[in-house]
């Protein structure tokens, strides 16, 4: 059962807790890192925009991301969240396990 590591910028730490909030107490996510001091630079509506954000880095399994993707979309203030998934290659297997474990569908 594939772990994915997902990343989504928020424009501020409220948004950000509060989304990583939701997504562990629903059990979509296991672990949620809330980065602050992101900056990103990205065309948008033909212009270039700045923005100082607040990463969230994601940690799920791969039958989780539908229901993950949508419930981003309902919490997100953004007209087009960023949702990227990358399936992670390996790792300290206890916590691979623990992620799947705190992610699975009788757990929720």
């Amino acid at each position: 059962m594939p772990v994915l590591l997902c990343f989504c910028a928020c424009p501020d730490a409220a948004t950000a807790d509060r989304i990583a909030g939701t997504l562990v107490a629903e059990r979509l996510a296991a672990c949620v890192g809330v980065m602050q001091g992101l900056r990103s630079v990205y065309r948008w509506h033909g212009a270039v925009e700045h923005a100082d954000e607040v990463q969230l880095q994601i940690k799920t399994r791969s039958e989780c991301l539908p229901a993950l993707t949508a419930r981003i979309g309902e919490l997100h203030p953004y007209e087009l969240p960023e949702v990227i998934a990358v399936e992670v290659a390996g790792g300290l297997p206890a916590y691979l396990d623990w992620v799947v474990e705190q992610t699975a569908e009788e757990n929720r």
